[in-house]
Order: C-alpha cells, then sequence, then structure tokens
C-alpha cells in the first residue's frame, strides 16, 4: 500500500502549502477557503475515479485502449481551435465543460501509457522489432499525432513529455537503436523551434542570464532561487515565506517547489524527494512482477507520466532547464493534473492486484526473495 499511501502524503503536503498560500494572500482581498477546498474537491474526485480504475479489468483496458486514446487526442485537437480551446498567458491548453476547466494534456498523459503498451506488444508489429518500421509504428507515428497539436497550442513541455514516454516505452520493448536517432533528431528540433520563436528565445535568455532583465523576463526564475536561499536548512516557518506575499508568479501551481523550499527549507524539499524516490522504487516491483508485457509495458508508461513531470518542473524552478509550465505531480493547484495522477495510481495498483492474483507468492513474499527466488528457478 506504499504506492497508496505516498500519493496521500504528497497531496496531504500540497493542501499545506495551498491553503499556507490562500491565507496570506487574502489579506488583500479574496476568499481564504477557495483554493483549499477546491483542491480537496480535486483530490476527492481523483480517489473516486482511482478506486473505478482498480475495479476495471486490464483486459477491458487494452481492449479499449484505441478508444480511450481517440477520445483524448480529440480534446487535444479541440483545445487549439479559436471559441473553443480557452487562452491563458499566450497559450490555448484549456477546455471548459460546466463547472470544470481542464487540460486535455492531463487525459493524454493517462491514455497514452495505455495505447502504446497495447500496440507495443501486439504480435503484427513484434516480428518487426529492431526494423525501422517497428520504431515507425506505432512510436514515432504516435508521437507525431500528439506533437502538432501540442506545437500549435503551443506546448513544448507538453510535447517534450509525451516524446519521452513515448521513448522509454519502445526502448524497454524494442531496444535503443531508433530511439538514439529520435532523441538527436528532436533535440535540433527544439533548438530550431527556440531560434525561429521571438518568445521562446525570450525564455531561454531568461533562463541563461535571468538577472539581465530582472524585473521582466528572469523576475519568476530569481524569485524562486531567493525563495529556496530564504529557506536556508530548516526553512523559515510555515506561513512566514516573504514570497507568500505575491512576489512569486503561479506559487501554488509551477512554482510550489521554490515556496515549499522557502517555508520548510532543505529538509522540506528533500524530503519530497524523497518521497517520489520511494514511490518510484515501490513501483519497480509491480513493473517486475507484472503478470504479462501489456502489463508491464503500461506500469512503466504510467510511472513515467508520473515522474518524468516531476523532473521537468524540479529542474525548471531550480534553473536546470528552462521553464515550461508543467505542475508538480500530487502537490500543485490544479483540479486536471490531480485528478489523472489519481486515475493512474488506480491503475498500477490494478496491475499488482493482478499479478498477485495470478501469483498469490507475490501477496506474502519479501520483494527481494522473490527476486532471489526467480533467479533460482532459472
Amino acid at each position: 500500500m506504499v504506492e497508496v499511501i505516498i500519493p496521500f502524503i504528497l497531496s496531504g503536503c500540497g493542501m499545506v502549502m495551498i491553503s499556507s498560500l490562500s491565507l496570506r494572500n487574502s489579506m488583500g482581498g479574496g476568499d481564504p477557503y477557495a483554493a483549499p477546498l477546491k483542491q480537496f474537491q480535486s483530490i476527492g474526485i481523483g480517489i473516486t475515479i482511482m478506486i473505478m480504475c482498480l475495479l476495471c479489468s486490464t483486459s477491458w483496458i487494452k481492449k479499449n485502449s484505441g478508444k480511450i486514446f481517440a477520445g483524448s487526442l480529440l480534446l487535444l485537437i479541440l483545445a487549439t481551435i479559436p471559441g473553443i480551446g480557452i487562452k491563458v498567458g499566450g497559450a490555448r491548453r484549456w477546455l471548459a465543460i460546466p463547472g470544470f476547466r481542464f487540460q486535455p494534456l492531463e487525459v493524454v498523459l493517462f491514455s497514452l501509457p495505455i495505447f502504446m503498451a497495447k500496440r507495443l506488444n501486439e504480435k503484427d508489429v513484434m516480428y518487426n522489432r529492431g526494423e525501422f518500421h517497428s520504431f515507425l509504428s506505432p512510436t514515432l507515428s504516435t508521437i507525431i499525432l500528439l506533437v502538432i497539436p501540442l506545437m500549435l497550442q503551443p506546448n513544448l513541455g507538453g510535447a517534450i513529455l509525451v516524446t519521452g514516454i513515448c521513448f522509454v516505452m519502445h526502448i524497454e520493448r524494442r531496444g535503443w537503436k531508433y530511439p538514439l536517432w529520435g532523441i538527436f533528431i528532436g533535440a535540433i528540433a527544439v533548438v530550431i523551434l527556440i531560434l525561429v520563436a521571438p518568445y521562446r528565445m525570450r525564455r531561454f535568455y531568461a533562463f541563461w542570464d535571468p538577472w539581465s532583465d530582472p524585473m521582466n523576463a528572469g523576475f519568476q526564475i530569481i524569485q524562486g532561487l531567493i525563495a529556496f536561499a530564504n529557506g536556508s536548512l530548516t526553512g523559515v516557518g510555515i506561513g512566514k515565506g516573504l514570497q507568500d506575499k505575491r512576489y512569486l508568479p503561479e506559487a501554488q501551481t509551477d512554482y510550489i517547489f521554490p515556496t515549499i523550499g522557502e517555508e520548510f527549507g532543505l529538509a522540506g524539499t528533500m524530503f519530497l524527494l524523497l518521497l517520489y524516490a520511494v514511490w518510484t522504487w515501490r513501483v519497480y516491483y509491480i513493473y517486475k512482477n507484472a503478470r504479462d508485457s501489456f502489463s508491464k509495458s503500461l506500469a512503466l508508461g504510467l510511472t513515467a507520466s508520473v515522474i518524468f513531470p516531476m523532473f521537468v518542473n524540479v529542474a525548471g524552478v531550480t534553473k536546470l532547464m528552462p521553464l515550461t509550465g508543467i505542475p508538480l505531480p500530487f502537490i500543485s493547484y490544479g483540479g486536471s493534473s490531480m485528478i489523472f495522477m489519481w486515475a493512474k495510481i488506480g491503475l498500477l495498483m490494478n496491475i499488482k492486484i493482478e499479478s498477485q492474483e495470478n501469483n498469490p507468492s507475490l501477496a506474502t513474499a519479501p520483494a527481494v526473495s522473490r527476486v532471489k527466488n526467480t533467479k533460482t528457478r532459472k
């Protein structure tokens, strides 16, 4: 149950920070309980969907993988259409239904591992293992289908995420041969996209030297670094951070990690990273003990769709890479991200339970012993 307990702890940490930020910001007007209540509601919906995913059989999920992916792709395309997609901060990445606004990218990050796991393990493409056709279908074709609408939004961070998930799932099933070329060509494409788009160049310059424009392009990066510096080892204390006073834009969403660093210090941020590391380690055993190749690929893809956004967010706010606007999983304020993160936990637990039913010894034997016993049988 560690795989579920850790997301609960992470969500609780996020609730604490969102509540702290809301109470401080409400001094200038506004409802101090609106954001925490909305986040709590999103967690509740997410846990409900997690239970639904837990009750579905992996065979049903596999059978309907194409429909699930097609639906998410349609939503992604709709978000790019003026009058349907909602434009926020210069990018058209949102859709709205009565009472709820969501990012189609989060739906894609949920459906993509399911679709790729099904396609990578189909017999009609397995015989081409090692040939270019095995990389073209489904990996490269899926990447192209997703990257085009993502770049029309535009959403370079989302394009990098879906490419990374497809590559890691392909490598696990088919090997490194063509993904290495894909990574090289993709890196060149990213450089070209930065060079031809003025706003991306400004973002790159802000990443490279934020102090050259400290009150405009580099403001957010500098304030994030100041937050980490203020926190030192143990932090200034909850509700006492200077960045709470709206010095740090997007403190509840993209930049919640520096806010935690200020109020809880290096100890608080390392605690969160340790939780992600332990969760990844535990999910590794779900992947290792999965009952079939589809479940293995699905477990890997779902794990990547949680851990990759974490790395991208943390690297962005610590100035290890340019900012991409990707939220911190289970912690950042945002309904669509929270709901689909919990849905992924439901699928992972589904794989774990089915593997234990297929091999009852997995439910009781320690993980290390199971590995040794497997080697002995071989």
